[in-house]
């Protein structure tokens, strides 16, 4: 009787561990299919993007990471890509709009360049609109020997050429804000003072400035007290790791949880794109990381 027992409990001790594997390994599996389908749960105060030119991989590649990471949209795509995002489900926060006769250094500051970039820019402001998307970058271009104040006049003539067409498509038109001292020499709109005048002179809700936090420390630092004065004329953020340009962590002079604070302070509503240049082999673990510092609670 003892024995015949022991071979009961035995069988049901198996069937039990049998039953449990099951359990397991089915959990395993939905856990396993709900982080590659919807990504990780992030605190939802910061819409959060990624700069596509910082990775070096297929677009399609960087997509499929962001949703892993829980990153909605990719930065700097350009209409030519735009099928791949909508592939994914993804949007483009900051629509990319350099081209092979203007950019960084040819820009709105020069009158010359006003006609062809009034037909560069109503074709992007058309793509960027039946896309869906709501924000194209755009650029002053370099000095070259003109004055801050002559700057801001020709950036406002070639704008307001095209500005109430963007109004009437719903699409904002957002100059970025660039370091002239060590990476983009000569840029003009290199100071939060000078862009915040321009958007004043052009005086549409449909333009703004694109605060690059990396090329901002570097021209003039005092990040959280500019984003605090200058927020009603920033459209969208970019991040980098200063000196270098690299990760956001510790390894840099800027405290990214307290910048992220401020930004989200202000009532911002719009998307903070990761634009730093991973040095690490792995370079969607930097992405992730930097994800989680400006993920604030």
């Amino acid at each position: 009787m003892h024995e015949e027992n022991s071979r009961r409990d035995m069988i049901k001790k198996a069937a039990t561990i049998a039953l449990a594997s099951t359990a397991l390994s089915s959990l395993s599996n939905r856990v396993a299919a709900h982080d590659l389908t919807v990504g990780e749960a992030l605190k939802g105060k910061i819409n959060h993007s990624v700069c596509a030119w910082c990775y070096d991989i297929p677009l399609e590649q960087l997509c499929l990471a962001a949703k892993k990471i829980g990153i909605p949209s990719i930065d700097l795509v350009a209409p030519k890509d735009f099928a791949i995002l909508k592939k994914h489900d993804m949007t483009c926060a900051m629509v990319a709009s350099n081209g092979p006769e203007w950019g960084i250094t040819k820009g709105f500051n020069t009158l010359a360049h006003h006609d062809k970039l009034e037909e560069y820019f109503r074709y992007y402001i058309d793509e960027t609109a039946k896309a869906g998307f709501r924000n194209l970058i755009c650029f002053s271009g370099n000095s070259n020997g003109m004055d801050a104040q002559q700057g801001i006049e020709n950036c406002t003539r070639g704008l307001q050429r095209i500005i109430s067409y963007a109004e009437k498509k719903k699409v904002t038109l957002v100059m970025e804000l660039l370091n002239s001292k060590v990476d983009h020499h000569d840029y003009q709109c290199d100071h939060t003072a000078w862009g915040v005048a321009l958007c004043k002179s052009v005086g549409s809700e449909n333009f703004k400035l694109l605060y690059d936090i990396y090329h901002m420390q570097i021209m003039e630092g005092d990040v959280i007290r500019n984003i605090r004065d200058n927020h009603a004329f920033i459209a969208h953020y970019h991040t980098g790791g200063v000196p270098g340009r690299n990760e956001i962590d510790e390894t840099q002079e800027l405290y990214y949880p307290a910048i992220m604070k401020a930004i989200y302070e202000t009532g911002f509503k719009g998307y903070v794109a990761q634009e730093f240049i991973p040095s690490h082999t792995d370079k969607i673990a930097s992405l992730r990381q930097a994800i989680r510092i400006c993920d604030i609670a």
